[in-house]
């Protein structure tokens, strides 16, 4: 199978290009100097001559914050963005994967999101990745939309390289308790993403690695696995605290629980734990 990935340069797009070539299929990885998303010629050009079986969409607007100064910005590449990559999926008849986010949920109560619950999104970001997931609703019937939370990889920063990297500075340190989610490890999310465009099995599904847990418990844990490979890591205190210690721009959930039942009710294996993706994930970086 031929499979063209767009924001290859990115943590999941860098993680899923290796896993399909790992597979024997052929990747033909794109970003933004290959393939401008947001350049409906462009991308009818780039995805027209490469003629793959498949478009697996990762690149996105993923700076939440600045997000909420730049709307038609964020829109243009998460809804305008992806419009056009679905339009040129419908037209040579191939599956589209569309990578999106817990953020177009609102965040609140604590029982577990279901692909199919109603989505209304509490910043921008959200509302123009809930865009992107109508684009590709509205002009396709062979697809995947995929959401995904808390992503952790190699290929780019996140909060396991902010936390190691903070470990290194200060003994202490401030980390949210009332935001709860699911981590996920690129690398198993990638063989999870081949697993699902190798099938016909369309529709939504959420996808993190297994478990919940709060940014602070997250943080006590790489603290905790960091220091049993580096002692520099040892005895750093934690404190949990409030949202409203860290105000920001845009609103974040409180609730990232994501039902990920579909996946396993349509034959998928679901992924390991976050802590045993954590643990081979420090063995996988310098730190």
């Amino acid at each position: 199978m031929k499979v063209l990935v767009t924001g290859s340069n990115g943590q999941l797009g860098y993680d899923v290009v290796n896993e399909l070539g790992k597979r024997g299929h052929t990747a033909i990885g794109v970003d933004i100097h290959e393939m401008d998303i947001t350049d409906d010629k462009s991308v009818s050009e780039v995805i027209t001559r490469a003629n793959p079986d498949a478009v697996i969409h990762c690149a996105a607007w993923t700076a939440v914050d600045s997000a909420e100064d730049a709307l038609e910005k964020c829109r243009l590449v998460n809804a305008t963005g992806t419009e056009n990559v679905a339009k040129v999926c419908k037209a040579l008849d191939i599956k589209m994967m569309y990578i999106s986010t817990d953020y177009v949920f609102d965040g609140q109560g604590k029982r577990p999101w279901l692909p199919d619950d109603e989505r209304s999104p509490l910043n921008v970001y959200g509302q123009t990745k809930y865009e992107g997931e109508l684009a590709v609703e509205n002009s396709l019937s062979k697809y995947f939309i995929v959401r995904i939370a808390w992503v952790f990889g190699v290929n780019g920063n996140n909060f396991v390289k902010t936390m190691l990297n903070l470990g290194k500075k200060q003994s202490q340190l401030r980390v949210v308790n009332d935001q709860i989610g699911s981590p996920t490890y690129t690398y198993d999310l990638a063989r999870l993403l081949v697993d699902m465009v190798e099938t016909e099995t369309y529709g939504r599904y959420h996808a993190t690695n297994e478990g919940l847990c709060s940014w602070y418990e997250f943080a006590c844990e790489i603290f905790r696995q960091a220091a049993e490979i580096n002692s520099i890591y040892k005895g750093i205190l934690i404190d949990p605290v409030d949202s409203s210690a860290y105000p920001a721009k845009a609103k974040r959930p409180f609730n990232s629980r994501m039902s990920k039942e579909k996946l396993s009710d349509n034959g998928f294996k679901r992924m390991p734990s976050w802590q045993d993706a954590l643990g081979r994930y420090l063995k996988e970086i310098e730190f």
